[in-house]
């Protein structure tokens, strides 16, 4: 039986009141776990729960013993005119070897990220969460902007995670969805 890496009991979160919850789930290692729901339901409160982003009003949130989390927001951070140049996007988000990224992100590491495609950029955020050492992984909608390759390389990469590691995905495409994730979890309001 795989290792389970996080587990949530009963949880009910939000910011000044509860928005999401009851919920209850686990995530093991080398499993995908999808959370669905409609627009507005709260599946992101549910991962800045896990990050301590969000309030926790009641339930559970359990860690195996040293699991870090890497998270992917849905908001990309705005980067403005910030010179930052891809490679040192991930360096910053704790990548070992920026280098690790497929070749079609390997040939724009030199670049500004203020410069990048919308699609482009997303590839490098959710990178920065693949890269990281973290072995639960929180993607919130990674597949935004990504046009048919870019979610088809997404889609090959989550395929081909290490099985010590899990990952809690929100996405609104269900034809993704279906190629990737492992279990389904229904996310209702408060």
């Amino acid at each position: 039986m795989a290792e389970t890496l996080l587990a949530v009991t009963d949880l009910v979160a939000g910011y000044e009141g509860p928005v999401v919850g009851p919920l209850s789930f686990e995530l093991c290692a080398g499993e995908v776990v999808a959370l669905t729901g409609p627009n507005g339901v709260g599946k992101s409160t549910v991962l800045r729960a896990l990050t301590g982003q969000a309030r926790r009003f009641g339930g559970t949130i359990r860690r195996a013993d040293g699991v870090r989390l890497a998270y992917q927001a849905q908001q990309a951070p705005d980067i403005g005119e910030l010179p930052l140049r891809a490679r040192e996007f991930l360096a910053l988000t704790g990548s070992p070897d920026p280098t690790r990224v497929p070749e079609r992100l390997r040939r724009l590491l030199h670049l500004r990220l203020d410069r990048l495609s919308g699609g482009q950029r997303q590839l490098f955020l959710v990178w920065a969460a693949l890269l990281h050492p973290g072995r639960v992984l929180l993607l919130d909608e990674p597949s935004n902007n990504l046009d048919t390759d870019g979610e088809r390389l997404l889609a090959q990469t989550l395929a081909a995670l290490p099985p010590e590691r899990g990952v809690l995905i929100i996405s609104h495409e269900p034809d993704f969805l279906a190629r990737v994730a492992d279990r389904v979890v229904e996310v209702r309001p408060a």
